[in-house]
């Protein structure tokens, strides 16, 4: 595996997502599982008044699935469910080839895109998202 995918800024952040973060009484739940490599996130929605108050989680994986999820856990924070599921195509766009680069924070998974197999990896925590407001 390419080192320079465990760069630090991925490290401090998969510290984050490694951490249980559930809500206690969330207004909205969904669990995504990627089979290919034993990844499961479940993200936790509360909403207040059409915007997401409060996103909890748990990341059981590796390193880029727990850092794409503590990422996506401060940027989705008082965004409406349409702007949520623009913080996908961020994170889509960073580690797909072809594609322009992303924005920060989503920048910080550019190295993913030589790795077909780790992909779902950094877009699995948006999978629950989706379903969590859908």
């Amino acid at each position: 595996m390419n080192e320079d995918i465990y760069q630090a800024a991925i490290v401090e952040a998969a510290r984050r997502g490694a951490e249980d973060r559930r809500l206690a009484a969330p207004d909205r739940s969904a669990t995504a599982d990627n089979p290919l490599c034993g990844d499961r996130v479940t993200i936790d929605v509360a909403l207040n008044d059409g915007r997401i108050a409060a996103l909890g989680y748990r990341a059981r994986g590796c390193a880029l699935c727990q850092a794409a999820t503590a990422y996506l856990a401060e940027a989705a924070l008082g965004k409406t469910p349409a702007e949520a599921a623009s913080l996908a195509g961020e994170a889509q766009k960073a580690v797909t080839p072809e594609a322009a680069p992303a924005a920060a924070p989503w920048n910080v998974f550019a190295p993913v895109r030589a790795h077909p197999s780790r992909r779902d990896c950094v877009t699995l925590a948006f999978e629950a998202l989706k379903c969590a407001l859908g």
